[in-house]
């Protein structure tokens, strides 16, 4: 058995802990022979591929980033290098050559897009779900979202003591896509006392009110703003848009915008932090090695058994795998009924209504 790995997307923590886990279940418990695909779907493209054996994933469970490299603009039925042409039979070809019976992939939506047609094309497909705004149907959690939210948890921290001490609205601002959950759970984590989220188009007038009502007592006000966040009848902030990726929206900026508009309403100082890729680096945390951990580990049991043409998922708290064709273009986003929502309201936290 020869099985190839690739990761693709952007690089999250918890990648390596996944290339880890595949790799020693398949070589231990089926004595394969394991290939990473360097900087996802482009490495089979370009023929660029390396050996992945023990010693090749000794010591990398910790590490953030991926050691394949990874491509969030590679798409190949659109390919950027060859002006956009379908070259999806080479890289079936370059699989062929390569002898490989299978691939686990291992990426977010846009990843699981490109795997699925793939594997109606035939290629022997297992995916696993990764993405730090935790927005892939069918899944309720993926790895490297642990990571962020506790990234963000420590800024909302930092940035706490800077509001105390002079008396400041200070804004984080996350990542998230269009998907709050981010900032939900970031936002709760840290202690934030506004939270907007892509899920409830908020009121710039009912978050000035209440930053104003507490400039008096206790003096200061935090808020967590989700990249995806806009106001009632108006669009998200798009900061560039790329033609040659698959998903060309780069989305940020909202928390400078709202920080303009709060200046003009109130009397404290208003600061805006946009937190951007530090949300995506370092080490995982200990939740995140461990799901990724049990995702890798699933899916090299996918393999052995050929279940393909299908992505490992956590639902109900359990392991199981759902078909790619259901996953492949969708979005999870926060249900408005969602326990943390109520939550916060309860803590008297301002949505932005």
């Amino acid at each position: 058995m020869h099985i190839g790995i690739l990761t693709g997307g952007g690089d999250c923590p918890g990648l390596n802990a996944v290339i880890r886990a595949v790799s020693l279940a398949l070589i231990n418990e089926c004595g394969a022979k394991v290939s990473g695909v360097r900087q996802g779907f482009l490495g089979l493209i370009e023929k660029r591929t390396l050996d992945l054996d023990r010693s090749a994933v000794s010591g990398i469970l910790a590490q953030g980033g991926t050691i394949l490299g990874t491509h969030n603009r590679c798409d190949p039925f659109h390919y950027f290098a060859a002006g956009g042409a379908d070259v999806s039979a080479q890289l079936l070809a370059y699989v062929a050559e390569l002898q490989l019976d299978a691939v686990v992939v291992i990426g977010g939506d846009g990843t699981m897009v490109i795997a699925e047609r793939l594997s109606r094309l035939g290629l022997p497909v297992v995916g696993v779900p990764k993405t730090i705004d935790n927005d892939l149907p069918l899944t309720e959690r993926s790895f490297g979202f642990d990571s962020a939210v506790a990234v963000v948890a420590e800024a909302l921290d930092r940035l706490a003591t800077t509001a105390r001490s002079h008396g400041r609205v200070m804004i984080a601002e996350t990542m998230g896509r269009y998907a709050g959950w981010i900032a939900l759970e970031g936002g709760i984590a840290g202690a934030a006392d506004v939270i907007l989220l892509p899920e409830l188009p908020y009121e710039v007038e009912a978050v000035a009110e209440f930053c104003r009502a507490r400039e008096p007592e206790p003096g200061y006000t935090l808020i967590c703003i989700a990249e995806g966040a806009h106001p009632k009848n108006a669009e998200m902030v798009v900061h560039q848009t790329l033609k040659d990726s698959p998903d060309p929206l780069r989305l940020g900026g909202v928390g400078a915008v709202l920080a303009h508009q709060l200046q003009e309403r109130l009397g404290s100082e208003v600061r805006s932090t946009l937190l951007g890729h530090v949300q995506r680096g370092g080490t995982p945390t200990a939740f995140d090695r461990i799901l990724a951990t049990q995702f890798g580990s699933y899916a090299a049991q996918m393999v052995k058994q050929g279940r393909y043409g299908r992505m490992v998922a956590l639902q109900a708290g359990a392991l199981t795998d759902v078909s790619l064709a259901e996953v492949a273009g969708g979005n999870r986003r926060v249900p408005l009924d969602h326990p943390l929502l109520q939550a916060a309201r309860g803590l008297g936290l301002s949505l932005g209504q």
